[in-house]
């Protein structure tokens, strides 16, 4: 049982976390570029204050995933590389930290590109 509350928990705060970006793209002039940002930007700002880690904690994947789950990763590797390796972990330590997602991206992206031909619309 404590396995599907997890999962539901997750479902929940993930959810929560696009419903408020549906919301912004559906109710506000920003563009959904300037959201996803803001998302990006506000897992930093979250994480380096640690106001995230809890949420992570408490949700899981459903923390993670979405887009501020990638500014909080950002922020947790430039935190650990800071401590690690002074001042110029600031500058690796997000890239350290976010490499694999970031190559996982760029990588399925490639392939689907390649298996359904894309185009402008």
């Amino acid at each position: 049982m404590d396995i599907i509350m997890k999962c539901v928990w997750a479902f929940l705060v993930g959810g929560t976390l696009c419903l408020i970006g549906q919301v912004l793209i559906d109710y506000t002039k920003l563009t959904p570029a300037r959201i996803l940002t803001a998302y990006v930007v506000a897992g930093v700002a979250l994480g380096a204050l640690g106001c995230y880690k809890p949420i992570v904690d408490f949700a899981g994947a459903g923390a993670t995933v979405p887009l501020t789950g990638f500014g909080y990763a950002l922020s947790e590797g430039v935190e650990k590389a800071v401590k690690e390796y002074g001042l110029i972990g600031a500058l690796s330590g997000g890239l350290t930290a976010t490499a694999a997602g970031i190559a996982t991206a760029i990588t399925s992206g490639i392939i689907m590109s390649l298996i359904f031909k894309p185009g402008d619309k």
